[in-house]
């Protein structure tokens, strides 16, 4: 094993002459993507891949009111019942989660200027009623370009100065709208790409180029979430702990110890046995990525 972990991270280093390619996981690796399964439930328990943020707790009630009203998320039923109270908007078959935490002064940072979790896109059939909302909301109003492939897109920041981007898609499909997607500034990106793809196990594409932010990104698709990772250089600040991504899976026990034989880097070990347990683990810039397990939920997958 201790071979196959030194596999793994000579690959990391040898990325960069195939960037161009999009890279297929190794058939014989071991990863964690079997244990990113989950049924179908229903809309008021918690969805299979869920970014998170942390935000300033004396901004909770313009939190609410900017995703409630200039994005038009309707939060989930436990949501608002206090300042330390996680906020939960469920989009298609996942969550985007916001967390209170310590006072502190809205980020500043560009959506290229910082290490981690730097954007949140959101999709939208009507630029004109998203226009409305914001007028309603009492907000700037987007800023909306048409980019190459016909679709409009802004970017905004959300009240504790994280960045959100606007896509407008015509003739969408509801499917279409039903999803989101969470792109990560890495500030070593083959080690980033070997993170998401050889840890995690999830399927890779790219370089593809984003025009909006003028990046060239790697996208990983899990169902109705993509994440995208994209290179911020490596002497920006580091703003991982705003945000990260958690993962219901089947058997966090088994990720625990895949994790651990393939040199993942665990920063919380396996919980006890409880109503949850979870096993968090770090990407190379410090992004939580955090597996849960519920309990009284039989989430095994079928039978192949």
């Amino acid at each position: 094993m201790a071979t196959r972990i030194r596999q793994i991270a000579a690959l990391g280093l040898c990325l960069a002459g195939a960037a161009g390619a999009a890279l297929a996981q190794p058939s014989d690796a071991e990863t964690l993507q079997p244990f990113l399964w989950q049924a179908k439930m229903a809309p008021s328990t918690i969805g299979e891949v869920n970014p998170f943020r942390r935000f300033s707790s004396e901004r909770t009630e313009e939190m609410l009111r900017f995703y409630s009203e200039a994005l038009g998320f309707e939060p989930l039923p436990d949501a608002g019942g206090g300042a330390l109270r996680m906020i939960r908007y469920p989009i298609g078959d996942s969550e985007i989660k916001l967390f209170p935490s310590q006072p502190s002064e809205p980020s500043t940072a560009g959506v290229r200027d910082a290490a981690g979790l730097r954007l949140f896109t959101f999709f939208f059939a009507d630029e004109a009623e998203v226009a409305a909302r914001f007028a309603a909301y009492g907000g700037e109003p987007p800023a909306f370009e048409t980019l190459p492939d016909g679709r409009r897109a802004a970017l905004v920041r959300d009240p504790d100065g994280e960045w959100i981007e606007l896509v407008v898609v015509p003739g969408a499909r509801p499917e279409e709208l039903a999803r989101f997607e969470t792109s990560i500034g890495a500030s070593d990106l083959e080690a980033s790409r070997a993170f998401y793809r050889d840890v995690l196990g999830l399927e890779e594409t790219g370089p593809v180029r984003d025009p909006h932010l003028g990046v060239d990104k790697y996208v990983y698709r899990h169902r109705s979430t993509t994440i995208n990772v994209f290179a911020v250089g490596k002497d920006v600040p580091n703003a991982a702990e705003t945000g990260g991504i958690q993962y219901i899976v089947w058997n966090v026990e088994g990720v625990s110890d895949v994790a651990a034989r393939i040199g993942a880097q665990i920063t919380r070990p396996l919980s006890p046995t409880g109503a949850m347990r979870s096993v968090w683990l770090a990407d190379p810039d410090g992004v939580a990525n955090y597996f849960a397990q519920f309990s009284g939920q039989d989430n095994t997958p079928p039978r192949q």
